[in-house]
């Protein structure tokens, strides 16, 4: 990838600068200095959230030799008994709350609940010491992301943080980034990404007064609207390969095919703008049908692209045949894997919570570009 600009570089450096936490955020904590589970004892890991991510991603943690899912918690007790149910945890621990999971004899949190409640349950977390991998995105609106910069200022020494942007511990992902550093398709002149695929599943079958909570996808205010729960995993990849965050968005979306439930959009397109003036531009939709899905990651250089996805990565380089590496597993794995061998001290840990957040905030200000119908900055989004 190209050297980063002055400009890019400071636009990175206020955005730690505002928010009040060290330039580690993206460094590495070193083994040495993790206060890790001894290398003969298996990690014990709680799960506050059992919905369909949390009991999916804790089935790979039961299947990890070094890791045991010990506790459990969520406000619906049917909830606990079908993770209970679907994975091999029968001595489990249920809890009620978040604060009584994080005091309960736990090394690590995995935190599944929906995404209004993260920053609360960040700053719990982070305050309890425990090691933490937390669902994307990290908050829902500014002030939850404010609210999670400022638990972060209080990480500790050792504390492994992720979060679940699953390329960005993707073994290909990281190949393609490598690529792109080693300058396998020249300086990065302009970005597309696409988040184009189908429905997601209704919950049914519970009382009205639970309606919103066990359907939090399809409420804006739970989850974010698609930019934000969803699409923030292809924004991420372009943060991450440009070195950098767009400084302005403007955007369109709509409701056109789900009109059934809630009220986030089944189709959107955004414009983003790098620093430099380079153009970033995004895509998504909840409506596709016939099998069609578009998901990943497109970056056009002065020597060649490179396309990304949880499939793999192909690059088309000028002068060369295309070359293909596909991903033919699960990459939730990776994170799975890195996050145990971090809280045992095994391999250094990333830091995660600045990167995670600068993501969830570019997504945030796609979604209010749209929701006001004009362009937003950087710096009015943060403030909001």
């Amino acid at each position: 990838m190209e050297k980063q600009s002055p400009q890019q570089t400071s636009t990175r450096r206020d955005f730690v600068k505002d928010a009040g936490v060290a330039a580690a955020g993206w460094t590495i904590i070193q083994p040495e200095s993790v206060y890790a589970t001894p290398a003969n004892s298996k990690i014990k890991v709680g799960l506050l959230g059992c919905g369909r991510r949390g009991s999916n991603v804790s089935e790979l943690f039961v299947k990890n030799s070094d890791s045991e899912l010990t506790a459990l918690a969520d406000i619906y007790d049917d909830q606990i008994a079908a993770v209970r149910k679907s994975l091999p945890a029968p001595d489990a621990q249920a809890y009620k709350s978040a604060q009584a999971i994080l005091d309960a004899d736990i090394d690590a949190i995995y935190i599944a609940t929906p995404p209004y409640m993260h920053p609360e349950h960040f700053e719990l977390a982070v305050a309890s010491g425990k090691h933490i991998l937390m669902e994307k995105p990290v908050a829902v609106d500014p002030a939850g992301v404010r609210r999670v910069l400022a638990a972060a200022k209080n990480i500790k020494p050792g504390q492994v943080v992720m979060v679940d942007f699953q390329q960005h511990w993707g073994k290909d992902y990281k190949r393609a980034y490598e690529l792109v550093l080693e300058g396998a398709i020249g300086e990065i002149r302009m970005i597309r990404s696409a988040w184009l695929g189908g429905g997601l599943p209704v919950r049914k079958g519970h009382p009205e007064s639970e309606e919103k909570v066990r359907n939090w996808l399809f409420y804006k205010e739970l989850s974010g609207d698609i930019i934000v729960e969803q699409n923030c995993h292809n924004i991420d990849v372009v943060n991450w390969f440009t070195g950098t965050h767009p400084v302005s968005a403007t955007g369109y979306g709509a409701r056109v095919v789900r009109t059934n439930i809630g009220d986030i959009m089944d189709s959107l397109a955004v414009n983003y703008k790098l620093p430099d003036g380079r153009v970033y531009t995004h895509s998504g939709n909840q409506m596709s049908t016939g099998g069609y899905r578009d998901v990943g990651e497109y970056f056009f250089g002065t020597k060649g692209v490179i396309e990304t996805s949880r499939r793999g990565f192909t690059v088309h380089a000028e002068g060369k045949s295309s070359s293909h590496q596909e991903t033919n597993y699960n990459i939730t794995a990776d994170v799975i894997e890195h996050f145990v061998k971090a809280t045992r001290g095994e391999v250094p840990a990333d830091n995660a919570a600045l990167f995670a957040a600068e993501s969830t905030l570019t997504a945030i200000m796609g979604r209010i570009a749209i929701d006001l119908q004009r362009e937003v900055t950087w710096d009015e989004v943060f403030n909001m």
